[in-house]
């Protein structure tokens, strides 16, 4: 974190509570499920094993096909995601694979195919040479990868997050940051 920032913190008392890799395995306020949730998106089954965790979510949809999809997310996320259409442009059997965040891992779209779903939602999906492999192996098993930004992808969660601590009677705040759309 910036020291700077941090100090700001420090003089106006602002704590600082960080959750990310607990947040982000499965559970009722993991990103992935607050993501699913937010695309009526219902969670099946956790996968894609990350620090120790279960970090995706398997889940169900009453919509047909990615162009629907696409449209749900960029109203979920509130600006335009991206669809790579590597497959068909029907959801197979109405299954999406969810990773909120950084999801664009090789060993999460081998998972992904072993389990024969075509459509995948996640954060960062810009074509770089970080991920060229992920989107070379997306297009040869023919997964439709959609992508919505990191921040705007994991922000569900804090938001849930935030509920939580008010009902526990503690006060909490979200505060809304702005997308890197070059994610997409």
């Amino acid at each position: 974190m910036n020291r700077d920032l941090l100090k700001k913190f420090k003089a106006r008392r602002i704590s600082i509570y960080n959750l990310h890799v607990p947040l982000d395995n499965y559970g009722e306020y993991s990103t992935s499920s607050t993501l699913a949730n937010a695309l009526e998106i219902k969670p099946r089954k956790p996968f894609a094993p990350y620090f120790g965790a279960l970090c995706g979510v398997f889940g169900k949809t009453k919509l047909r096909t990615t162009a629907d999809l696409s449209r749900k997310f960029e109203e979920a996320v509130g600006h335009r995601v991206s669809l790579y259409q590597y497959g068909s442009p029907s959801i197979k059997d109405r299954v999406i694979a969810v990773i909120a965040g950084g999801g664009n891992d090789i060993e999460m779209l081998q998972e992904i195919a072993k389990e024969g779903v075509n459509t995948f939602v996640t954060g960062i999906t810009a074509l770089n040479s970080h991920s060229q492999k992920a989107h070379d192996f997306a297009k040869e098993h023919k997964i439709n990868v959609l992508g919505g930004t990191h921040y705007s992808t994991e922000r569900f969660a804090c938001q849930a997050m935030c509920n939580y601590f008010i009902k526990l009677g503690l006060e909490c705040q979200f505060v809304e940051g702005k997308p890197g759309l070059e994610d997409l």
